[in-house]
């Protein structure tokens, strides 16, 4: 069976249009991916006039605000109460209308006119510099190849896109590698192979060890005369763990590679929880090899959602990051980032977070998230069907030897909580924010992760709508398929 779905795969569709009943299967599953993506969006906006072309005249501003305000209303309830992992961060009420105020301040910014948006530009340099010290880079370093320099993007993705984008230009530069690779674990975010897509990088990814870090080995063994970079987590996505990244970068240093470290989803939370006493490997400029980070304020910094940073370990290697026309009829041209024109209210947004909460708020919070991971974490220990995957922090995974996990996700979703589901192996995940520190919601959730259990151990057949298709995608031994499946889902959530 393994070997004909292997066919499938490499032929596709010959293949499938000779083989009675396949087509038949596919259309079906398909079919049924994309009406769950439709019945999402619809059901949101039943209620809403639907506005296929411009209207003819204008709709009055008390109508358009009462459609958003009802649909604000009927969307925050799920992460407000804490039910949701990630995705909403902080989402105080006080909060969110502190940086609303700032937003509306700042509405028409645009950091590409740094000429009349000068303080956007300033406010963005110092957002830059504060995160390249809560990651112990030093951005007035007496050498510039020393200081930690960097630029404010729209988002992880990004980010990681500059990242390599830079490693490109550098290497083809100063190294004349005209094939790069890249080296990265098994658990690194996909941005790195939409990088890879898209600039024409080789991506080599290596497997990880039993407890989901990097294989330091394995990445070893890829280093090849074209490697340009090696590629690090902390933490990781899937499961929340640290990477060894001291080792990591001690090959990278070694072999003369760039070092990037994702730090997107923890760096602006590991530094308060190593503050605070908990163990964390050391991943930010203190480690000599270490050559660029990227962090997301708009996480765990509290920052509004589009926000992220790169940093770099010396100015030369920033400069490769930079787009730059100097023929145009219009002119002269030059973009840090990826983007032309960007939304600075943004960034504006992001310093009233940054400097409103400060060291201390940030530790405080830590503590909270900490205190509520950990009660989690002895809760799912307690559970004899349940197993924790990695070293838990602030980030909890869980799998199951004895049930469908999948099942167990479904459930939960079924008790209105949104959790993350993992493959390979199979897993579910629940990253705490501010949300999950409310009282209560950490013993609720306990509580239906336990009932889910138990009802999957009465009901084990009873799959729902979204577990079969993490099931599938987890025992098809090719990809292709699972690659159309999620094409349809996109096509379908813009139909």
């Amino acid at each position: 069976m393994k070997r004909f779905w292997e066919r499938v795969a490499k032929s596709t569709e010959p293949l499938i249009q000779r083989v009675p009943g396949v087509r038949q299967k596919l259309e079906a599953e398909y079919a049924a991916v994309e009406s769950l993506a439709r019945e999402q969006i619809q059901k949101a906006v039943a209620d809403l006039p639907a506005f296929t072309e411009l209207p003819e005249t204008g709709v009055e501003e008390s109508q358009i605000l009462s459609w958003l305000e009802q649909l604000r209303e009927r969307e925050k309830p799920a992460w407000e109460q804490g039910r949701v992992s990630g995705t909403v961060y902080h989402g105080g009420a006080e909060h969110s209308a502190f940086l609303s105020r700032v937003y509306a301040l700042h509405s028409q910014s645009n950091p590409l006119h740094a000429d009349l948006f000068p303080s956007t530009i300033h406010f963005e340099a110092e957002i830059v510099k504060m995160t390249a010290r809560l990651l112990n880079g030093d951005p007035s370093h007496p050498d510039p190849q020393q200081q930690v320099v960097g630029t404010v993007t729209s988002g992880g993705t990004e980010s990681i896109l500059l990242a390599m984008k830079t490693y490109r230009d550098w290497a083809r530069a100063e190294k004349g590698i005209t094939e790069p690779e890249v080296i990265a674990p098994e658990t690194a975010h996909p941005a790195f192979d939409k990088a890879a897509h898209l600039f024409c990088i080789k991506l080599i990814r290596t497997p990880v060890r039993d407890d989901f870090k990097a294989d330091v080995e394995a990445m070893h063994r890829a280093i090849t005369r074209r490697t340009i970079a090696l590629v690090a987590s902390a933490g990781t996505f899937p499961h929340g763990v640290v990477d060894p990244i001291p080792q990591i970068a001690q090959l990278a240093h070694e072999y003369g590679l760039g070092m990037h470290v994702d730090g997107c989803l923890g760096g602006f939370i590991l530094p308060f929880i190593e503050a605070l006493g908990y163990p964390v490997t050391p991943f930010d400029f203190r480690v000599q090899g270490v050559t660029s980070i990227s962090v997301d304020p708009h996480k765990y910094g509290y920052t509004p959602k589009g926000v992220s940073v790169i940093l770099y370990r010396g100015r030369a290697l920033r400069r490769y990051q930079y787009f730059t026309a100097t023929d145009w009829p219009g002119g002269l041209y030059a973009s840090p980032t990826l983007p032309g024109s960007r939304p600075g209210a943004l960034s504006v947004g992001a310093w009233a977070a940054m400097v409103r909460f400060g060291r201390q708020g940030y530790l405080e919070i830590a503590r909270q998230i900490m205190e509520t991971a950990l009660a989690i974490r002895k809760g799912i220990e307690a559970m004899p069907d349940l197993r924790l995957m990695g070293e838990p922090l602030f980030l909890i995974a869980f799998t199951s030897e004895r049930l469908n996990i999948y099942q167990v996700w479904e459930q939960m979703a079924q008790r209105g909580w949104r959790l993350n589901a993992l493959q390979k192996p199979p897993g579910v995940h629940i990253a705490i924010t501010v949300r999950h520190t409310q009282p209560g919601v950490a013993e609720q959730f306990l509580k239906d992760l336990h009932d889910s259990v138990e009802f999957v151990k009465a009901n084990p057949k009873a799959e729902g709508k979204l577990a079969p298709i993490y099931g599938m995608a987890n025992s098809l031994p090719f990809r292709g398929v699972i690659d159309e499946v999620l094409r349809h889902y996109l096509d379908a959530l813009y139909d």
